[in-house]
């Protein structure tokens, strides 16, 4: 940071420009444009870190908590480096919400479902949020609980597809995108069909980001997702300068 009058520039960081920080699952399934993994889904630079032994099955249908020790570890190696904040890539991984943003001593966003609060309060009266998971099997009280998610909020998830629980879990390395979209748009609808009342869509899996402006289109209800939460959080770590702007600190 330049303090005004003061020809000094200060460091303290190993990296620059790169204020979030991705705590990432250990994959080998690959990644388009959209996932949470892939670095050209974002306008703005990010780092990884992989959390080794942390996979996709032992986090969605394990205990993340099991592996705390490892989350910490990887994430106070991406604040050294330079992060100002961060992420991770599964929604289910609020469990260990309070316990990183203790460790690392930086904001912390662990899941997508932490949007749901301020989504529903954006709806208009008689509408709520619904949510799309991986794997309504284990999505359960205490994850939602964790993201502050409201008591009653209807879930719905990609479990009786064909090819997109499937192949994520089980962390395959060839995967049919046509077919994950076609499970995502089938889950959408079930989704808005079983609850009417469905105002907005949040989409707890990071993996499901590429579909979002289909189902959007799909459904015709709202869509938010990691990237919608991560571009938010960003937006307060690293804010916009606009032309013009007095260039202090008042």
């Amino acid at each position: 940071m330049t303090r005004p009058n003061d020809p000094k520039t200060r460091g303290g960081k190993t990296v620059y420009g790169a204020s979030v920080g991705i705590l990432m699952l250990e994959t080998q399934f690959p990644r388009i444009p959209g996932d949470i993994g892939n670095a050209l889904s974002w306008p703005f630079p990010v780092q990884y870190g992989v959390v080794r032994g942390a996979t996709p099955d032992n986090i969605v249908r394990g205990n993340p908590e099991a592996r705390l020790e490892d989350f910490i570890a990887a994430g106070r190696d991406l604040v050294a480096m330079g992060c100002d904040g961060i992420a991770t890539n599964c929604g289910f991984l609020a469990l260990l919400q309070d316990e990183l943003a203790e460790a690392l001593g930086v904001p912390v966003a662990t899941s997508a479902l932490m949007q749901a609060p301020m989504i529903a309060a954006t709806l208009p009266p008689g509408q709520h949020v619904s949510i799309l998971t991986i794997s309504q099997q284990t999505l359960t009280h205490r994850h939602l609980a964790a993201a502050g998610v409201e008591d009653g909020t209807p879930v719905v998830g990609t479990d009786q597809g064909t090819e997109f629980t499937r192949a994520v879990l089980g962390d395959e390395i060839e995967i049919d995108f046509a077919a994950c979209r076609t499970d995502l748009l089938t889950a959408s609808e079930q989704l808005v069909t079983d609850h009417p009342g469905t105002g907005a869509i949040l989409l707890e899996c990071t993996n499901m980001v590429p579909y979002a402006a289909d189902i959007r289109r799909h459904v015709g209800r709202p869509v938010y997702s990691i990237h919608s939460f991560v571009t938010w959080f960003h937006m307060g770590l690293m804010p916009r300068r606009f032309p013009g702007e007095l260039d202090d600190w008042r």
